[in-house]
């Protein structure tokens, strides 16, 4: 078992090397008392310390230097020749070999008894780093055998049975559960089965774009889609009609709900599994993407006893993300939270959760109502859609409550303009909304396979071609486009040779000030807006998805995708 800081000597180490006050620690510890939070979890939710500087005040406790394998390529084979049971016992991941030896990351670096280990499994020394438990946890995925081979295997068992009601029962319960367990290994955010004249194909929706994964013979559809439909309580004897369900599923130590559509179409029935894991309920503000300038912002927002906070864009966007990010950290045993949505994605603990029903005329609007009627201090309403639940909203917001909410708007500018279409007085809209979140997701370079090039030509004309990008490239960069090199993902099987792995949020975070509440009061545009908040320090999507191009986060092209619509 491996051997983790306590977090007294955490607490210790930090303050003993003026990494922060006492101070700040007692109030980490309501914070910790209040949220229900760890304390490594909290201080960098609560904005005290970030991942990496905690990761190397901890390294130096230990004489050891720090590694955040995000930014590492791994070596797959080396890592490999460490079985998988071992490295999660022992808590390390073997990454690079030079000349010295191999350098392998370690929950507990000081634990001598595992380097002696390591050396006689892989002859040679050991160089131990320290690696904080988030990223240990990330480099364990690249552990995952391939889906293709499992299902290969679990086929030629099925085959084998002769399809005997016994056996194949076992074998089908087998293969749905391995679809499960492959789409939540690989972050896929729904599963789909799709019916073919001759098969049914497996595609995952991975950092929102669609992958085809494998094929199932069609004599297995019925078995499969049958299995699936007991699992999310519905109708297996209904092949005609529309079905919604919902199943949960037990992955190592984490439960894993999965909401299901089950639709009829001219070749079969097509299945659509949503996972709803608790990698995302566990998501906090610090994985989202913001900046320092930006995330501070945001704590300062919601420190605010009433009054809105907005986040806008397109559907997958992140929105509802952010809001649950947010909600984590105000979730505390002082304050009443109430939530309406549709639908209700995450169960959170000690926040009371309504979900819309049109059956039952259970819509944002009556049941906003009642929820205010049940002394709330903080209010999530999924989506701010129509007039009237823009007015409840507002007048909540005006009466005492925080609101968090979403709308589609296409930049944070546009929101406010938007709430005053809607039928919002502008006095009122200008005196109850804090700050307005515009964002969008972009796919992440592949940290296993990322390296630098120099643009060619067609691309540096293109950029020459529009002076706002030219301009912005050039400030950040700090040197012209000629000198400039950029990043990319060369391919591999992390990635599943695309060159991205994973998604990140891009912001742009607008707070009303006193010249902008004067603008709404006048009905502005949008644009009026927009130059007046950037003028006072905002950072627009577009900057902020340069800033991450040029930190090697993302590329040019995935920013351009998103912010150029």
């Amino acid at each position: 078992m491996v051997e983790r800081l306590a977090d007294d000597k955490i607490k210790k180490i930090l303050v003993g090397e003026t990494y922060l006050a006492a101070k700040d620690i007692k109030e980490v510890e309501q914070g910790m008392q209040d949220t229900g939070m760890g304390l490594v979890e909290y201080l960098i939710e609560g904005g005290y310390i970030t991942k990496d500087i905690l990761g190397q005040a901890l390294a130096e406790y230990y004489g050891k230097v720090y590694v955040n394998l995000g930014r590492e390529k791994i070596d797959q084979d080396l890592m490999k020749k460490v079985p998988e049971l071992v490295a999660r016992a022992k808590g390390v991941v073997p990454f690079a070999a030079d000349s010295n030896g191999i350098k392998v990351a370690m929950l507990d670096p000081g634990d001598h008894d595992t380097i002696h280990v390591l050396e006689k499994l892989l002859e040679q020394q050991i160089q131990p780093f320290f690696i904080m438990e988030q990223d240990f946890e990330e480099a364990m995925g690249n552990y995952q055998l391939s889906l293709k081979d499992e299902f290969v295997r679990i086929l030629a068992d099925l085959q084998k049975s002769g399809l005997s009601k016994e056996k194949s029962d076992d074998i089908v319960v087998s293969m749905v559960d391995t679809l499960l367990k492959y789409g939540h290994q690989n972050k896929a955010s729904d599963i789909h089965i799709e019916p073919y004249n001759e098969k049914l194909m497996v595609r995952f929706r991975i950092d929102g774009i669609m992958h085809d994964v494998l094929q199932i013979p069609k004599e297995f559809a019925e078995v499969v889609l049958t299995r699936i439909k007991i699992l999310s309580k519905m109708r297996t004897d209904e092949h005609r009609a529309a079905q919604d369900g919902k199943l949960r599923f037990k992955f190592e130590n984490e439960t894993v709900d999965v909401r299901v559509s089950v639709v009829p179409t001219i070749l079969g029935e097509n299945v659509v599994m949503r996972i709803l894991s608790a990698h995302s309920r566990s998501f906090g503000l610090s994985d989202l993407g913001l900046s320092l300038a930006d995330m501070k912002k945001v704590q300062k927002a919601i420190k605010h006893p009433h009054g809105m906070f907005l986040v806008t864009g397109p559907t997958g966007s992140g929105k509802t993300t952010t809001l649950y990010a947010i909600l984590k950290l105000l979730n505390r045993r002082d304050v009443n939270i109430a939530t309406i949505e549709d639908p209700v994605e995450y169960d959170m603990e000690g926040v009371t959760q309504i979900q819309v029903n049109s059956k039952t005329n259970l819509t944002f609007a009556n049941g906003l109502r009642s929820i205010v009627r049940q002394d709330p201090n903080i209010i999530m309403v999924g989506e701010i859609r129509d007039q009237e639940t823009a007015d409840i909203a507002v007048n909540s917001a005006l009466t005492g409550h925080l609101v968090l909410s979403t709308l589609h708007t296409n930049d944070a500018a546009t929101t406010l303009p938007r709430l005053l279409d809607m039928g919002i007085e502008p006095f009122l809209a200008a005196s109850t909304i804090n700050v307005a979140v515009a964002q969008r997701l972009v796919r992440k370079i592949c940290t296993r396979c990322r390296t630098s090039y120099e643009m060619n030509k067609a691309e540096k004309d293109s950029l020459v071609a529009d002076p706002r990008i030219n301009d912005l490239i050039t400030k950040k960069g700090g040197k012209k486009l000629e000198k400039l090199r950029l990043y990319k993902g060369t391919g591999c099987d992390i990635c599943n040779n695309t060159g991205y792995k994973g998604r990140i949020g891009v912001f742009e975070i607008l707070e009303l000030s006193e010249e902008i509440k004067k603008l709404i009061l006048v009905r502005a545009s949008s644009q009026q807006i927009m130059v007046v908040a950037k003028s006072q320090g905002m950072t627009t999507m577009l900057e902020d998805g340069i800033d991450k191009v040029m930190n090697g986060v993302t590329t040019l092209e995935e920013v351009l995708r998103v912010t150029m619509e």
